[in-house]
């Protein structure tokens, strides 16, 4: 007797359980997505102990008749496709058919659906099926989940505490509101209703909702496309940074997926505004053909295949870039305060909630389940009626900096200041070709003009410290980082004097020897090409050993051998390096060693100086590792500390 046996329909589904069905959150996505696939306009969630007791879907859509109702717990019995060539043509939420029997085969499950002529009932317990009958119940769907895993104790003892499953069913759902902004969504915990949105269409009032205020007041429309895509949504301002990448939401035609390459060209862009190990928060939704994704990539379908994945990077780092060099905000004391300490404002917007009982087990569990709920303090509460034009400010347009490229010479200046003598005291005047061939453009560099209009008038009023530079504006009180601000002003001066053409080499009279991999010795003479456009040489010296006789004079003053070997390295990983990248973590370091330091006390025509020269540059608001140049008070902020606005 053969030893190959044929599993029964109700193991499969088990085993196929295990892929689809992985937790709570991952029921709540399928399960939402057929009620968005059955065009529900209203979409309400209920949670019991963070879904493991029970999880409940109500929806308005077009519900399924007596017949469809049953054969939706089989295997692979789909409305969603017809034959193959519907598999590379998905315009749905789910299509493989999969869900529904997999939820039922490790749990109890209710079904009530109506389509308008007649209602159903589907009891299914654990894999069996215990009635199909009519029932009187509204147009659409309601399925309930309970007793989930409970005969399958190896899966449940796997899930967590009821507050960690709720704080992924919360995010799962807050996805859901931003990438159907249209659908009105409400969820509710353990009898308290704790997210709801209208259901109006406005992406930016659902931002508010979940970020805050201040964050979605911040936010730049994105909206560019090419002949295959189209990416649309919404990038907050730089200073409303987060720990994790997790808030850089992609969307492709509606459906929520995780892609690491398209959320690379997001932090790249945000790169030269941004700290190391910040991440911003980003929504985007990208319309293309079909034909182009592939969503059958993995049961849970959060992984996708792209065909044009490198131009899609593209397009989302160029929308990206041009969105914020457009719209870059100056970074506000207040602001930077409250995304920090997490103390966002209660802020009443017409047809929208966010409520929930003020008790301490309640505000116990909201504090586990996702920090980027909004907790609402007494303090803030009053602040807030104080402010009788709260709504009002919300919808002002809010003034944008607008950058301009001009070109023009720099004159001779005389620097007394440490460290800049060593550079040279002209600008490089740099025509539109080569500013639009110019790699370092991303980073704000262009040509440097005499003043630029996109920074207010600072007068100088003194130093805090030997660090910071006080300056007064009519705006309030503007606090420089002296350093930070120099910083720029170098790397803008040196990436200019680089794409000018310098091609100055510098023979070196001890060789640099760096030591790497065979593989990468094999491949010497593609190296070699590669790099000889930016002057470095280098050529093989050994099996293991490469070796570097001469560098271009911009390298001048940093850590050559760690240069070369990080190049290496990166080579030897990827196959493909960004040369871009390297030539500006180099100049970066040449700037920074050439800059102000902190605790020194400079003179009043110094302060003066490092202000003019902040003025020169295309994109003055932060250093090139991200970090801001400078901070703003508005009198109105001052005027609230002390209590003088009532």
């Amino acid at each position: 007797m053969g030893r190959i046996n044929r599993l029964d329909e109700h193991l499969s589904n088990m085993i196929a359980a295990g892929e689809v069905v992985e937790r709570p959150s991952g029921i709540v996505k399928e399960l939402v997505e057929n009620s968005i696939d059955a065009s529900a306009k209203h979409v309400d969630i209920y949670i019991k102990q963070g879904g493991i007791e029970s999880i409940q879907i109500i929806d308005d859509g077009i519900g399924m008749d007596s017949q469809d109702a049953v054969l939706a717990f089989e295997r692979h019995a789909t409305s969603k496709i017809k034959e193959t060539d519907d598999l590379w043509n998905i315009r749905t939420m789910g299509f493989r058919g999969e869900a529904l029997p997999s939820i039922a085969s490790v749990a109890h499950t209710i079904l009530k659906t109506n389509d308008g002529k007649d209602g159903t009932e589907v009891e299914i317990r654990f894999g069996k099926l215990i009635k199909a009958q009519p029932v009187g119940t509204p147009r659409g769907t309601s399925i309930e989940v309970r007793n989930l895993f409970q005969k399958t104790p190896a899966r449940f003892k796997h899930l967590k505490t009821p507050q960690y499953e709720f704080s992924l069913i919360s995010d799962v759902v807050q996805k859901f509101a931003v990438s159907h902004p249209q659908v009105a969504f409400s969820l509710t915990h353990d009898g308290r209703a704790v997210f709801k949105t209208n259901g109006g269409g406005n992406l930016k009032e659902v931002l508010m909702q979940i970020y805050g205020r201040e964050a979605a007041k911040s936010a730049i429309s994105v909206n560019q496309g090419d002949g295959d895509f189209i990416v649309t949504g919404y990038a907050v301002q730089p200073m409303f940074h987060r720990a994790t990448k997790y808030y850089m939401l992609l969307f492709v035609n509606e459906r929520m997926v995780r892609s690491y390459h398209l959320q690379k060209a997001i932090q790249d862009a945000y790169a030269p505004y941004m700290p190391k190990d910040r991440y911003p928060i980003v929504v985007l939704d990208i319309k293309m053909d079909p034909h182009l994704v592939d969503v059958n990539v993995h049961p849970s379908k959060w992984e996708i295949r792209l065909s044009k994945e490198k131009q899609l990077e593209k397009l989302i780092y160029t929308a990206l870039h041009h969105a914020l060099k457009k719209d870059i905000a100056v970074n506000e004391v207040t602001k930077v305060r409250q995304e920090n300490h997490r103390a966002p404002q209660k802020v009443e917007m017409p047809k929208m909630t966010f409520t929930y009982e003020n008790d301490r087990e309640v505000m116990k569990l909201h504090t586990d389940v996702d920090e980027s709920f909004m907790k609402i303090s007494d303090e803030a509460e009053a602040d807030l009626d104080r402010s009788k034009s709260a709504k009002e400010e919300f919808q002002k347009p809010i003034p944008q900096p607008v950058y301009e490229d001009r070109s023009v010479h720099e004159p001779e200046v005389d620097y007394p200041i440490d460290g800049v003598n060593a550079m040279k005291k002209s600008a490089i005047l740099l025509d539109e070709t080569k500013k639009q061939s110019n790699p370092l453009h991303s980073q704000g560099v262009g040509n440097m003009s005499d003043h630029s209009d996109t920074l207010p008038h600072m007068e100088v009023i003194g130093q805090l410290h030997g660090c910071y530079i006080l300056a007064q504006g009519e705006d309030g009180l503007y606090i420089i980082d002296q350093h930070a601000a120099q910083e720029r002003y170098n790397f803008e001066r040196l990436s200019n004097m680089l794409y000018a053409g310098n091609k100055d080499m510098q023979p070196l009279l001890i060789p640099i020897t760096v030591e790497t991999s065979s593989a990468v010795v094999a491949r010497i003479d593609q190296i070699h090409k590669a790099l000889e456009e930016i002057g470095i040489d280098i050529e093989a010296f050994g099996a293991n050993t490469v070796v570097c006789r001469q560098l271009p004079v911009w390298m001048s003053g940093i850590d050559e051998t760690g240069f070369l070997q990080d190049l290496l390295d990166i080579w030897n990983k990827d196959e493909e390096i960004d040369i871009q990248k390297l030539r500006e973590n180099a100049v970066a370091t040449m700037a920074c060693h050439s800059s102000i330091r902190f605790n020194r006390i400079l003179t009043l025509d110094e302060m003066n100086k490092v202000i003019e020269d902040l003025h020169r540059c295309n994109q003055p608001y932060h250093c090139p590792h991200g970090r801001p140049t400078f901070i703003k008070m508005t009198t109105k902020q001052l005027e609230k500390e002390f209590l003088r606005i009532v």
